[in-house]
């Protein structure tokens, strides 16, 4: 079966010469995977190179011989192109966590940010550490949201490009989160999802009570996610792309046929198929060998 290569680098330092994929081309060579065709994606950013030797021989090689600041992914040709996007929201969409920056308002951000540190290694149970983090958030406005919202967070890059560009080829798009839907039904109708859950937030009188509603929404409840928007859109899991960077996205990650650990925790990267740490959300449509020329910008 035909495989392909992917590399990409960060779009900010296109460092992909000419030399750098003649360099690839010549360990694909050295593992005797027979290169045959390159294709440029982006000028700089990213290529393609088809070969025919299976993938699961060649990419620990080519990891090892091939060094600098790229992402090496190799996949099947065939299905490479995706029908349903699901995507994490904090550090994946958006380039903070929520819970960390409304933490600021109430004074605990150091206190709080190491906890969901240690959660998002898998070091803590995932719901465990949402009950603790938001009891110390008992008492904060509700106008502290919307100061976190509009003050703090930002879009993480290329965001917009992914999402766009794969609902105009037909995707279904989700964002899923362990987050609070006060954020995400934000962020999804900002970059254009179709859909979005998350946990919400107990509020009385103005403020938050230091609960969550239950159950909370955590690692299961992202691959129930997956697993209810293929059997709705009537979509092989093979055809969905997942991407995240937390120990509660493993599952998720997991079971699509693309799971993408993008500038993840070690625990994340280690175990997840496909791995970006050093391009952006464009990645994600570099990996389906879409070009920088194809991507839809509203």
């Amino acid at each position: 079966m035909a495989h392909v290569m992917t590399v990409i680098c960060n779009p900010q330092k296109p460092e992909l010469s000419g030399t750098a994929i003649d360099e690839f081309w010549a360990a694909l060579e050295m593992a005797d995977a027979r290169p045959d065709e390159v294709e440029i994606l982006a000028e700089g950013v990213a290529a393609d190179i088809f070969f025919e030797l299976n993938e699961d021989e060649t990419l620990p090689a080519i990891r090892k011989q091939c060094r600098g600041p790229f992402d090496i992914n190799i996949q099947p040709v065939k299905g490479r192109a995706r029908r349903l996007l699901i995507a994490d929201m904090d550090s994946t969409i958006i380039q903070q966590e929520c819970l960390d920056e409304l933490a600021a308002y109430a004074g605990k951000r150091d206190e709080i940010s190491a906890i969901t540190a240690r959660a998002m290694r898998g070091e803590l149970d995932f719901e465990g550490a949402l009950r603790e983090r938001v009891a110390m958030l008992k008492g904060l406005s509700v106008d502290a949201l919307e100061a976190t919202l509009s003050e703090k967070i930002t879009l993480m890059p290329g965001a917009m490009e992914l999402v766009a560009t794969m609902k105009a080829r037909g995707a279904v798009t989700a964002l899923v989160s362990g987050g609070f839907t006060f954020f995400t039904a934000r962020i999804a109708d900002l970059v254009g999802f179709d859909t979005n859950q998350g946990n919400r937030l107990v509020i009385e009188d103005g403020k938050l009570t230091g609960e969550v509603e239950e159950p909370i929404l955590g690692k299961e409840a992202k691959l129930e996610a997956l697993n209810a928007l293929c059997a709705e859109h009537n979509i092989d899991a093979d055809r969905a792309m997942a991407v995240g960077d937390g120990a509660n996205d493993l599952a998720m990650l997991n079971a699509a046929g693309a799971g993408v650990a993008l500038h993840a925790k070690p625990v994340v990267a280690q175990a997840a198929r496909y791995r970006i740490d050093n391009g952006d959300l464009t990645a994600l449509l570099y990996l389906q060998g879409i070009r920088r020329d194809q991507f839809a910008v509203e």
